[in-house]
């Protein structure tokens, strides 16, 4: 008798039969193990040419598109990766305050540029200065909103969750039934078989 076991069919298809399978009949009076074995191979030989799948259940999705989603900036990084090339570091000139040389004492753009960056380097400050002030009095509650909103999230997952392994495991217990409501009525058909076999057999 043949074991439950996921096999390939003749385009590639894969099945997975029942579990269920017809057990060789005893053999009656005069009948040889061979001729109820012969029955049994060719009755299930018959049932997978019948039930194999004709096609892949996956054949109706379209084409992947692994670059659906690439973005310019992801693009070059890729390509930046695949050509081995090192990182750029990010520019810190516009952090830095050089003296002037020599040279640029008595030049008037250059001092003009040199008081421009200065202003820009304070007003750096004073806007990081505002931004810790604000952190300070505003962050502990936009924090506490934000932990509400992920443990909102968190919940909401588990019930989808639960909700999926509840159906799983209906679809399981309903799969089970079939099985055992399917495997009950081939060994009745197979004993209705054997008998009729046997009755053919004392008839000859």
């Amino acid at each position: 008798a043949r074991g439950a076991a996921v096999t390939s069919g003749p385009d590639g298809a894969w099945a997975e039969p029942l579990p269920f399978v017809p057990q060789g009949g005893e053999p009656q009076s005069g009948e040889s193990t061979g001729a109820a074995g012969r029955g049994t191979e060719g009755l299930q030989d018959i049932a997978d040419r019948w039930y194999w799948p004709t096609k892949s259940y996956l054949s109706y999705l379209p084409t992947h598109n692994y670059s659906a989603f690439e973005t310019e900036i992801m693009r070059n990084e890729l390509e930046r990766l695949v050509a081995r090339q090192s990182l750029e570091l990010p520019s810190m000139k516009r952090y830095e305050l050089p003296a002037l040389s020599f040279g640029q004492k008595n030049d008037i753009t250059a001092w003009q540029e040199c008081v421009n960056n200065s202003m820009a380097q304070l007003e750096h400050q004073a806007v990081r200065f505002e931004n810790l002030e604000l952190i300070s009095q505003h962050s502990c509650n936009a924090w506490k909103v934000y932990n509400e909103h992920l443990l909102h999230m968190i919940e909401e997952a588990q019930k989808e969750l639960q909700k999926l392994r509840k159906n799983i495991q209906d679809l399981n217990w309903q799969r089970k039934n079939m099985q055992l409501t399917a495997g009950a009525k081939l060994r009745e058909m197979e004993s209705t078989w054997v008998s009729l076999v046997s009755k053919n057999y004392e008839i000859e």
